[in-house]
């Protein structure tokens, strides 16, 4: 059990988000602005059933002190457990993979997909990123 939701589950749940977001990019294709995608993506992610929080705040904190209530703004949270981080660059550099397992850390969720729409195909524009 990871935050209140098995493995398998977590499983279906990053497969049918992969699976929306493929269908989004293969209705647009590669080259647009990432916050393009990210719109498109929140519609197509909703439509299909899921929660969808688009910029959410990430609180900064620091030896038990919040420095920050939003020092970090997330793409999207989807049902309050994967956090998306949306891309539209020529290539994922490490410091993406880098921001995201941040990101996972600072909220405690278990995982992470960074999705970079500017493939010509998706899938070789997604990373799974695990909060170990």
């Amino acid at each position: 059990m990871v935050d209140n939701i098995n493995l398998e589950d977590l499983n279906k749940l990053t497969e049918k988000i992969i699976g929306v977001a493929i269908d989004v990019h293969r209705e647009l294709g590669p080259g647009l602005l990432e916050s393009v995608y990210q719109r498109c993506l929140a519609i197509a992610l909703r439509e299909a059933g899921l929660k969808v929080e688009e910029e959410r705040p990430v609180p900064i904190c620091f030896r038990g002190q919040r420095i920050s209530d939003d020092g970090y703004r997330l793409d999207m949270l989807v049902d309050d457990v994967v956090i998306l981080e949306l891309k539209s660059v020529a290539a994922l550099a490490d410091v993406f993979k880098k921001q995201l397992l941040t990101y996972l850390k600072l909220t405690g969720k278990p995982i992470g997909l960074l999705i970079n729409f500017n493939e010509v195909v998706l899938k070789n524009g997604i990373k799974r990123i695990i909060n170990v």
